[in-house]
């Protein structure tokens, strides 16, 4: 079967047009934003992409056309498509009955550390020997030398098969999945984890995001209640403990058992009251060893075992994506002590803390930040990891939610934790980056060193000019930045 994807380079889209490959479709795709390293990898798995939305496309017309969410009535491809009578589905909905109808499903939401989560817990399941399927949003970054985990951790998704007692292959048993809650497309308003009907469900946080779709945090709870409906009484929720968005979520209605997790700092001379109250209201804990969350302790109320990970990754956001991975892999049968082993080895994904150059003792990583919250706990694993260096941020409001200015009150105290902070003002923005930014150092004694900047070119001249040997540079953004990561490599060289 052809089929044309229109949307392709979306993280979530060409993952699943990689699936597509491997069910053995023949798969094509147009899309505007065709960048690396989601363009990458499908032009190298052998998938077409065409740039732009043009009704040439679909000429000859393809078996099925697979339709982004960011397409919408009016487009003339959308129109033809529809005046033809092409046959066309959602990108959810085809993966629901092409390769979720016959799995136990395992599904990774929550507003942030979705791609996080779901890579470690893909990851472990196959450190396991367990050949899962998985849609990943991202790239995993892989530091090994074991040739089936190189191949499978080479691509954003991945089938999974395994064979039977007469040697054939059949599809694996699990698929590990990131649930996202964005809306489906333009014919089906519903989140995309409502398509999943997950039998194990992580809950990893909740928050309000996506105001171009949902009204308030309300309306996503209502689309999160949906999805647990959905999980059977036989399955498992497992989320960190006192989240009050998630627990008013399950107060709409819950019917199936709930492990909660929390996180412990023990390298605090005292442990505090509120550490106390989570250790005794959570079934999973994760100790810190070390206040960078590089090393902690993990163990399970119910069976008495306790294992420690001691990675390359920092950050206590990390270490609970971390705790909760480890617990859904315990629900199909991975003990505690492989399960910190694989994390142990886990090399992370592209994109998040990911170091992508060291010019002359300067750092510079690429972070995919997108939320006040990611980007404070971001900077916090960063301070720790790299203690005694300079951090600074440069971060590009890139997200719809973002544009729409929904967060500008907390935009600059979410980066306080940078010693220096660069802001990109793109032209078009509709509210005034620059004034919220400078009204926020002008009365607050704890935001400091933050400037608003219009121009890439600008941002990287000042960076070249007054970073130092012994510094870091944190970019953060969910898009292209107009290729600023290898641009400023390049000018700190030149310097």
């Amino acid at each position: 079967m052809h089929i044309h994807i229109l949307g392709i380079c979306g993280t979530f889209m060409g993952s699943l047009a990689l699936l597509a490959r491997e069910l053995g479709h023949t798969v094509t795709g147009s899309d505007t934003n065709v960048y690396p390293p989601m363009s990458t990898q499908l032009e190298n798995a052998g998938v077409t992409i065409e740039e732009g939305y043009l009704v040439k496309h679909l000429q000859p017309a393809p078996d099925l056309v697979v339709v982004g969410n960011a397409m919408k009535r009016g487009m003339d491809v959308i129109e033809y498509m529809l005046d033809t009578g092409l046959r066309y589905t959602s990108g959810p909905q085809f993966l629901s009955e092409q390769v979720l109808q016959t799995r136990h499903v395992i599904a990774v939401a929550g507003t942030h550390g979705k791609t996080t989560t779901t890579t470690m817990l893909a990851w472990i399941l196959h450190y396991a020997g367990i050949d899962t399927g998985f849609l990943i949003g991202g790239v995993p970054l892989v530091n090994t030398t074991d040739e089936h985990l190189q191949q499978v951790f080479a691509h954003s998704s991945y089938l999974g098969a395994e064979k039977t007692d007469d040697d054939t292959t059949v599809p694996s048993g699990y698929f590990v999945i990131e649930a996202d809650e964005y809306d489906s497309a333009f014919f089906d308003k519903r989140s995309k984890f409502v398509h999943y009907r997950p039998r194990t469900a992580i809950l990893n946080n909740l928050e309000f995001d996506h105001a171009d779709i949902f009204a308030d945090l309300n309306a996503i709870q209502t689309q999160f209640h949906h999805m647990v409906r959905m999980i059977p009484s036989t399955g498992k929720i497992i989320m960190p403990a006192a989240t009050i968005s998630l627990e008013d979520t399950l107060a709409k209605g819950v019917w199936t058992p709930i492990w909660r997790t929390a996180v412990i700092d023990t390298t605090a001379s005292n442990t505090s009251k509120n550490d106390r109250t989570l250790k005794n209201n959570s079934d999973w804990q994760a100790e810190l060893l070390r206040e960078d969350g590089s090393q902690f302790q993990v163990s399970f109320a119910a069976d008495k075992k306790v294992a420690v990970i001691d990675w390359g990754m920092s950050g206590i956001h990390n270490v609970n994506n971390a705790l909760v991975a480890v617990a859904a892999a315990y629900d199909v049968g991975v003990s505690i002590s492989t399960a910190c082993a694989a994390l142990s080895a886990f090399a992370g994904i592209k994109r998040r803390m990911e170091l992508i150059g060291d010019v002359n003792d300067v750092l510079v990583f690429d972070d995919f930040a997108h939320h006040p919250t990611a980007i404070t706990t971001t900077l916090d694993g960063a301070k720790k990891k790299l203690a005694g260096r300079r951090i600074w941020a440069i971060i590009e409001p890139r997200s719809n939610t973002m544009k729409m200015g929904i967060h500008q009150d907390s935009l600059a105290e979410s980066a306080a934790l940078a010693d220096y902070t660069l802001w990109y003002e793109p032209a078009g923005l509709e509210w005034g980056l620059r004034e919220v930014i400078e009204q926020a150092t002008a009365t607050s004694d704890s935001i400091i060193n933050q400037h608003v900047m219009s121009s890439v070119d600008t941002i990287i001249e000042h960076i070249s000019s007054h970073a130092q040997a012994g510094d870091a540079i944190v970019v953060m953004s969910n898009g292209g930045f107009e290729g600023i990561h290898q641009r400023l490599l390049t000018a700190l060289r030149d310097k």
